[in-house]
């Protein structure tokens, strides 16, 4: 049987964030554009938390009356996305963040203006600005610190906002999303450009020819069990922060096509901690030993966990900490232990003799000072910590999707490395030259981040820099 044939300028594979932003673009600057997605908009940036991470002196931080300029954003993002960040992606991002902030606002998106000025992996409030572990040592002595966290104006997870409206501006300027289509290979013509694809739909061989460029934007690898492992294998065993469907298929789609890739062991990884409890007490790891200052970005504190300290990891609090988080903040988690002493709550935890009780004293002394010399958290968060104390241990914690306690590792994350592009997309071969026809953004990149990550980069990212691959394609 043949197989159906459809043509068109610019071919989008996948229709997340990047590839919603990739063929929104595509069409604006004139090109026909059709994209094809395996299941149906949305994927993992749907189902995200929303936040954008922005700055550079945004509407939004203006009326909030945060100042800001690019050269701040860039001086933070390149520490706190290293080491070795893509330097010249990311300047390129923080010097056009303002110009993409308003590129969100003309979709009709809307951010209350307003800052929590908390610490969450997602804020219980609808405010629209929040921190990202600007103002948490050592960022403090790199740069002034500024809020850039952007929250589309809704309770709870805001990635279906972003979705909802970024999948409407697509269907509007004409492009046609083809849903439950999944791409089984490129098709190259004999110079080895990139003219195509081959897909399967409904049971159907479908052939897309594109005679502009195709642009991969299908995500990361966290679901594909064999690429972790030999990959990213600080993932293996825990839970996968996606739409189940991040399974590497673009990156080995890209890399058959000629194309290299970039940090491919580097990931973003949570650990189930509530952060306004941690603040209030301290973070230690399965020898009761305690290992960063809890007021950093959560993400940074789980990557020092979870790659760098043996589990399993609790947050220690007292009863004035626990009473001052109110219970919406405390994500619905449980104390593993409650007791008077810390002999008793390392008793109970399996934990060293004498280990919490030495890492209390020190930390008290300290706190009593009113300077934490050993991980310097803000004083705003040191106070000596006093019997009755609580015990949470991360693997009964929550997800940080919001679905509550769960029993698990307490870990999850998502891949940050893929296929290695230039600043415009285009999928970039061994040699740092560009496969012809062939462009990608999001996380089936490796795109702006070294080794570290902070939320909001990822969406911001993809973006960006699907917007940019969009464009480029259109004029391939």
């Amino acid at each position: 049987m043949t197989a159906s044939v459809t043509d068109t300028d610019v071919l989008v594979v996948g229709v997340g964030c990047a590839g919603a932003a990739a063929a929104l673009e595509a069409a604006r600057a004139g090109a026909s554009v059709v994209a094809l997605d395996r299941a149906a908009p949305g994927g993992s940036s749907a189902v995200s938390g929303g936040e954008l991470y922005l700055g550079g002196g945004t509407a939004l931080q203006q009326a909030c009356g945060i100042e800001d300029d690019p050269d701040l954003m860039y001086a933070y993002l390149h520490e706190a996305l290293g080491p070795h960040p893509d330097a010249e992606k990311l300047r390129l991002y923080c010097d056009g963040s303002v110009e993409h902030f308003d590129w969100f606002r003309g979709l009709g998106i809307t951010f209350n203006p307003s800052l929590y000025d908390g610490v969450s992996w997602l804020p219980p409030t609808a405010d629209g600005l929040m921190w990202l572990g600007e103002n948490a040592w050592p960022f403090t002595e790199l740069a002034r610190p500024v809020p850039r966290g952007h929250r589309p104006a809704t309770d709870g997870f805001g990635g279906w906002v972003l979705m909802d409206r970024l999948t409407a501006a697509v269907r509007e300027a004409g492009v046609d999303i083809h849903p439950d289509t999944r791409v089984t290979g490129l098709l190259q013509d004999d110079g080895g450009r990139v003219v195509g694809v081959r897909a399967r739909r409904f049971g159907e061989d479908i052939t897309y020819r594109a005679r502009r460029g195709v642009v991969l934007a299908t995500g990361g690898f966290a679901d594909n069990d064999t690429m972790v492992a030999d990959h990213a294998p600080a993932l293996i065993g825990h839970k996968a922060v996606s739409d189940g469907l991040d399974d590497g298929s673009g990156i080995r789609l890209g890399v058959a096509a000629g194309g290299s890739v970039r940090r491919m062991a580097a990931t973003q990884i949570a650990l189930s901690v509530v952060p306004a409890l941690a603040c209030r007490g301290m973070l230690v790891d399965g020898l009761g030993q305690r290992f960063v200052n809890e007021d950093v970005y959560p993400g940074r504190f789980s990557q020092a966990a979870v790659l760098h300290r043996p589990g399993p990891w609790f947050t220690l609090v007292d009863e004035k900490g626990w009473e001052d988080v109110p219970e919406r903040e405390r994500w619905g988690v449980q104390p593993a232990v409650v007791a008077e002493t810390l002999a008793e709550v390392e008793t109970e935890l399996g934990l060293p003799p004498g280990s919490l009780e030495d890492t209390v004293a020190r930390y008290n002394r300290d706190a009593t000072a009113g300077e934490d010399t050993r991980f310097h958290k803000d004083p705003r968060w040191l106070r000596p910590l006093e019997g009755p104390y609580a015990a949470v241990d991360a693997r009964r914690g929550f997800d940080p999707d919001g679905s509550g306690p769960r029993a698990g590792t307490g870990v999850s994350g998502f891949t940050l490395g893929g296929l290695r592009t230039s600043v415009d997309g285009e999928v970039l071969d061994d040699s740092g030259s560009p496969v012809p026809g062939l462009f990608a953004a999001g996380r089936v990149t490796s795109g702006i981040h070294g080794e570290g990550y902070v939320s909001g980069t990822s969406l911001g990212d993809g973006t960006f820099f699907g917007r940019r691959a969009g464009r480029a394609a259109a004029r391939a």
